[in-house]
């Protein structure tokens, strides 16, 4: 790879790590084509992206988005999306999924370094949707209710 290709690659990653909202590490040693292939159309579907990526033009990447400083060595994919969630989770379900081959690293959150603890944690959080959906269903509940004793008020009121 030529010197200018990755001055390009490493301005491109810098725009691309700047607007997510997560950027996960993990380890693929041993994976073979087709598996990291599963990986990549998992995250595709979700509007992620997942890269495989020098360690050194990946580091000063990092660093000119304004990420926390981190050490990347051996062999490594970045998963990165605009939500702190959905890498989080296309993470875990390739870890869980290819145990032997693929496990989670480190990840950067919100420009800060975040522990596998964190990132699990993201991981097992419901989607977006699914969280207004909760909430509504909570702010729903007392007017359901209130209509629902209106209803046998009425109703017993016309039986008296």
């Amino acid at each position: 790879m030529t010197r200018t290709r990755k001055e390009e690659l490493v301005a491109e990653m810098t725009a691309e790590f700047k607007n997510a909202g997560a950027i996960i590490v993990c380890d693929y040693k041993g994976m073979t084509v087709e598996k990291l292939e599963i990986v990549r159309n998992l995250a595709k579907d979700e509007e992620t992206k997942v890269k495989v990526i020098n360690n050194k033009l990946a580091m000063i990447a990092l660093q000119n988005a304004g990420c926390e400083a981190m050490s990347l060595t051996e062999t490594n994919v970045v998963i990165w999306g605009d939500t702190q969630i959905t890498p989080c989770k296309i993470a875990d379900k390739a870890a869980t999924q290819f145990k032997e081959n693929f496990s989670i690293k480190t990840g950067v959150i919100a420009g800060e370094v975040a522990s596998l603890q964190t990132i699990n944690a993201m991981a097992k959080l419901p989607s977006k949707e699914v969280l207004i959906g909760m909430l509504l269903n909570v702010w729903n509940a007392p007017v359901q209710n209130f209509t629902i004793g209106l209803s046998a008020l009425a109703a017993k009121k016309e039986e008296a």
